[in-house]
C-alpha cells in the first residue's frame, strides 16, 4: 500500500499546476482534469504565493474542466474566501456550461468569486474591482 502512496505522490509532482506572477496578479491556468488531491495543493500553492508575492488578483483558467464534483467546486469556492481574506480578488474565467450546470444542480454557491467568459474578460474585471485602468490591446 505504501507503494501506491507513493507513486500518487510522485505524480502529483509531475502534475504541478504552474502559477505565474504578473504585475499585481498570478495566473493560473488548470490544463489537466482535477481531483481532490491535486485541487488541495492548488490551493495550497495559490494561498501560499499570494502570501510570498503580495499579489492583489488571482484570474484562476478552468476552460478544460469538462465536469467538476462538489468538491472542487468547494474548493474553489474557499480558495476565493481565503484569497478575500488576504486582500486579493479572485476571477475564474472559461467555465464550460457542464461545469455551470453541475454546480447550479448541486446547489454549490460561490460568495465571492467572480467569473469571466475567458481571460480578457477576466482581467478587466480584476481591473476594475481592484481600481485599475484597464488598457486593451490595439
Amino acid at each position: 500500500m505504501k507503494k501506491w502512496n507513493d507513486n500518487i505522490d510522485s505524480v502529483l509532482q509531475e502534475k504541478r499546476i504552474p502559477i505565474i506572477k504578473i504585475g499585481d496578479y498570478l495566473i493560473v491556468s488548470i490544463q489537466i482534469d482535477m481531483h481532490d488531491k491535486l485541487a488541495i495543493q492548488l490551493q495550497s500553492q495559490i494561498l501560499a504565493e499570494i502570501g510570498k508575492t503580495g499579489a492583489r488578483g488571482v484570474l484562476i483558467d478552468i476552460s478544460v474542466l469538462e465536469m467538476v464534483d462538489s468538491f472542487i467546486g468547494r474548493m474553489l469556492s474557499g480558495m476565493a474566501s481565503m484569497a478575500a481574506i488576504m486582500d486579493a480578488a479572485v476571477v475564474i474565467v472559461g467555465m464550460q456550461p457542464a461545469v455551470a450546470i453541475t454546480l447550479v444542480e448541486l446547489g454549490l454557491e460561490m460568495p465571492g468569486v467572480d467569473t469571466a467568459l475567458n481571460m480578457e474578460k477576466g482581467m478587466e474585471m480584476l481591473e476594475k474591482r481592484l481600481g485599475y485602468t484597464y488598457r486593451k490591446s490595439q
